[in-house]
């Protein structure tokens, strides 16, 4: 059996999404490096492009696949649908995960084209460090409170501007920079800039966001209890197999 046209247009969405997301991450680190010698500027000018960036990107994408760019947002989505009438099968969690990576990793290589850069060139930036792996879990266990308690509370809508916010807040105030997705992670070890990750530091990485998202779920469900069973029509993380529907319809 092949995959619906409506899938697809989902996959496809992620992989551009998430290709967009990475490219804007690396590119404005790049741009603020090759700008400024001070660390404080660059950090506030990435933060600054990362966080509208992502905002605007969820703005065109949600309507097409729930704007997830994230394998942590979209595990804990079918984690959370898995009693649902609308739940995600395997082969669509599958498609969205394999989606972000090469979606990543081409945005990663696209921001080291655009400046002129050698694509390919591994990070050569470590982050092994015990404090900045806790700082890791704790920047990805909020961004996923922040999208599931949005989506609890009955306000997806403001997710454009919540998720945005968090991540943009959260590049300062944790000693991990707030990678908090682990796709973009795994693109980010394609950039020897000022925001990549040696490859050795990702198995360390891709521990603490899995640890934060578990963390962020728990958080939720004391919060706001457990998940109901009939989702949203427009929540961020549950209504995107509706929204594909309807635009395949009108396709």
């Amino acid at each position: 059996m092949g995959i619906d046209k409506a899938l697809s247009r989902r996959a496809a969405a992620e992989l551009v999404g998430t290709a967009a997301l990475v490219t804007v991450i690396v590119g404005s680190g790049i741009r603020a490096a090759g700008l400024s010698q001070d660390a404080g500027v660059q950090l506030l000018a990435n933060a600054a492009v990362s966080a509208v960036g992502l905002g605007l990107l969820i703005v065109l994408l949600s309507p097409v696949s729930g704007a997830h760019l994230n394998p942590v947002v979209t595990l804990f989505a079918w984690w959370s649908q898995r009693r649902g009438l609308a739940r995600f099968s395997g082969r669509e969690v599958a498609l969205y995960l394999a989606a972000q990576l090469a979606g990543a990793v081409t945005g990663g290589l696209l921001a080291e084209a655009m400046f002129g850069r050698a694509p390919g060139v591994w990070s050569t930036q470590v982050r092994s460090a015990g404090h900045v792996l806790l700082g890791e879990t704790v920047a990805t266990a909020g961004l996923v409170l922040v999208v599931y308690g949005l989506d609890r509370i009955g306000r997806a809508q403001l997710a454009p501007v919540a998720v945005a916010s968090y991540i943009g807040a959260a590049i300062w105030f944790t000693s991990s920079g707030s990678f908090a997705n682990p796709a973009a992670t795994v693109g980010r070890a394609f950039t020897d800039s000022l925001t990549g990750i040696a490859p050795a530091s990702l198995p360390g990485f891709l521990t603490a966001q899995l640890l934060g998202g578990l963390l962020g779920v728990g958080l939720a469900t004391i919060l706001y209890g457990p998940p109901a069973n009939c989702p949203s029509s427009d929540g961020l993380l549950l209504g995107d197999r509706v929204r594909g529907r309807s635009l395949s319809r009108g396709a």
